[in-house]
């Protein structure tokens, strides 16, 4: 009988054996990771789902192992490591945090400029972030909704795209729902196409709508728009506009040359822009001219315009 319960015993400590070793071999396996990961809010069952979606090779044995190492945190995670151990990985998750940085897209600012900062300050590949904005939307401009966006330190080009393009998709669904009480992915960017140019040309959101109402009545009145800040699209944001530009630009953005709105929006555009292009002021106005004070004197005819311009040029 003893003999008997000596062999079980052993039995049971070379499972128990088995069992460890395999136990270290599976921690010990390299995890392949992005050097900054986001875990979404949730359980712990969601997580590795998530992980698994995105192509990490988790396990429910690594589910069982978050409950006994502790939950992960939600949000951006520095892993700092491309290769690491799993136990390492596992660990990681309930213990880093990435660091944060503020980054801010000015209304008004466009996307080649946008690109030019994020690759600047988070020390990325500006090629890298073109080739990434041009795989995940087919909007060529307009597709950023200006923000404070905090960012992770660590991120790839490819991850921040799609960060920037997801939270920009959410703000300008949530708007459109109040606006229009549903989103209607054309119909958006052809108003969002209207208040590029009305951001560009207003010298403060309480003009705007009044820019808007200008917009509108010329094209009503089959006038082209003449408007300098169409001309700002592109790496030409800031450049002021000269009278040889106005002569030699031949793209679709020159309203000097062609009439009503550029069919792609000049920028990235605020809210603000948005309702004054969907509720533009009742006016008859046709002309605006920028006053001394860094304001606009709007006028309904053209002698009016006239004088306003001398005004300032004296």
């Amino acid at each position: 009988m003893k003999i008997k319960k000596l062999t079980i015993l052993k039995y049971i400590l070379e499972i128990l054996l088995i069992i460890s070793v395999s136990f270290i071999y599976y921690l010990s396996q390299p995890v392949y990771s992005k050097k900054v990961v986001y875990i979404p809010n949730g359980s712990i069952n969601k997580i590795i789902t998530h992980l698994s979606q995105n192509n990490y090779d988790m396990s429910k044995l690594d589910s069982l192992l978050l409950r006994v190492i502790g939950s992960p945190q939600s949000g951006w995670i520095d892993i700092k490591d491309e290769k690491l151990r799993r136990a390492d990985f596992l660990y990681k998750l309930t213990s880093a945090k990435a660091a944060l940085r503020n980054i801010t897209l000015i209304p008004g600012e466009t996307t080649y400029i946008f690109l030019n900062q994020l690759a600047s300050n988070l020390n990325l590949d500006r090629n890298k972030l073109q080739i990434m904005y041009d795989k995940y939307t087919p909007i060529e401009e307009g597709a950023f909704v200006p923000d404070t966006y905090k960012i992770p330190i660590g991120i790839n080009e490819e991850m921040l795209v799609k960060l920037l393009l997801n939270e920009s998709k959410k703000q300008m669904i949530k708007l459109s729902n109040k606006l229009f009480g549903s989103f209607n992915e054309k119909k958006w960017f052809h108003f969002v196409a209207v208040a590029s140019v009305i951001q560009k040309e207003s010298a403060n959101n309480e003009e705007m709508p009044l820019v808007s109402s200008v917009i509108y009545n010329r094209i009503k009145k089959g006038m082209k728009l003449q408007m300098d800040g169409t001309l700002n699209y592109g790496e030409y944001s800031h450049m002021k506009v000269s009278p040889k530009r106005i002569r030699n630009d031949n793209t679709i953005y020159n309203t000097y040359k062609h009439k009503g709105i550029p069919s792609i929006p000049v920028c990235n555009v605020g809210f603000d822009a948005i309702r004054a292009a969907v509720f533009p002021a009742q006016t008859d106005y046709l002309y605006f001219m920028k006053s001394k004070s860094g304001t606009h004197d709007f006028s309904c005819n053209y002698s009016t315009h006239l004088r306003n311009i001398k005004r300032v040029t004296k």
